[in-house]
């Protein structure tokens, strides 16, 4: 593998200005109810603790399938399903058996989750059985410390195997297996970190696949700064070779304000491709919210919009 060329360096105090000023943005009535609706479509609903069962995971499935399942009678309209269900590898069975006859992905951690430091072989085990299991997209880990000593060529090539198993074992199972690749920015210290790993992610996964910021296990998790410079690697990307890259934040973004900053930071940095279009990144394709918590306030918040006030707690059931 050739070196890649070094990447740009981040001036931080800008990208917090500029993440900043995405919060000031207003949206209009009409355009606030299809950003809710697109924010919902675009979630992942995730549950990744060591007390999961299989019922929890049929409960966050069935809230998948039917975010609010009074919507029809309440507001008069069916909201959509969220984007996907990511669950660990040993629940890919039982979310893959529910979501079967559905759009909503089914989606495992994979690749020695949370830490990535497992041995290779035994990392890309655990992406096989997942996927063999039923998943639809796997979020695997980098190695941060191999990224934090330097070892690029490492961290490429791990990411480059995992990318390769994720179309050979694909398509033995006959379908289209995403990568989301997760950069754990809570431990990469500096925005130039940042951008130094969505480059060595980009360079190594398949036009289609994600970068993503958070296993939602380390502090800071998404950040709007952070993700401001995981778009422009995009953005850059994108004008480089026309290869498209999706984002995930993941963790901490908790609102659905935060979520329309989100979408508003999206569609000005990767805009649209040609004048009177919407961005191609502003679909479930090619950005995804990592925040199951998100949903509900997204319910809410929608409600409230055609209601006029907003609903009890209790209206939505809890994943």
């Amino acid at each position: 593998m050739s070196a890649l060329p070094p990447s740009p360096t981040v001036d931080a105090i800008a990208a917090e200005q500029r993440a900043r000023s995405f919060t000031t943005r207003s949206i209009k009535k009409e355009a606030k109810a299809h950003a809710l609706r697109l924010a919902i479509s675009m979630t992942d609903l995730t549950t990744l603790e060591g007390k999961d069962s299989p019922e929890k995971v049929r409960s966050l499935c069935r809230k998948a399938l039917r975010p609010y399942d009074r919507d029809e009678i309440e507001l008069g309209e069916r909201l959509p399903s969220v984007a996907a269900v990511c669950v660990y590898p040993a629940m890919v069975p039982i979310a893959a058996e529910m979501l079967s006859e559905s759009s909503v992905n089914v989606a495992s951690v994979a690749t020695g989750f949370p830490s990535g430091q497992y041995p290779l072989e035994v990392r890309l085990r655990d992406a096989r059985r997942a996927i063999e299991d039923g998943a639809d997209e796997i979020d695997m880990v980098i190695n941060r410390g191999a990224f934090l000593s330097g070892r690029d060529r490492q961290v490429c090539e791990e990411i480059r195997e995992v990318a390769e198993l994720c179309t050979s074992v694909g398509a033995d199972v006959g379908r289209n297996v995403h990568l989301k690749v997760i950069l754990e920015t809570g431990e990469l210290e500096t925005l130039d970190n940042v951008r130094r790993a969505s480059d060595l992610a980009i360079a190594s996964i398949r036009d289609g696949d994600f970068i993503k910021t958070s296993t939602g296990k380390v502090q800071p998790a998404a950040t709007m700064p952070v993700c401001l410079v995981m778009l422009e690697a995009i953005r850059d990307e994108f004008l480089r070779s026309g290869r498209m890259i999706g984002l995930k934040p993941a963790g901490g973004i908790r609102s659905a304000k935060q979520a329309w900053h989100y979408l508003c930071m999206v569609h000005e940095t990767l805009g649209p491709l040609t004048p009177g279009n919407p961005s191609p990144w502003l679909s479930p394709t090619l950005f995804r919210f990592g925040a199951s918590s998100l949903l509900n306030d997204l319910l809410r918040a929608f409600v409230k919009l055609r209601r006029g006030t907003y609903p009890a707690d209790d209206e939505f059931s809890e994943a």
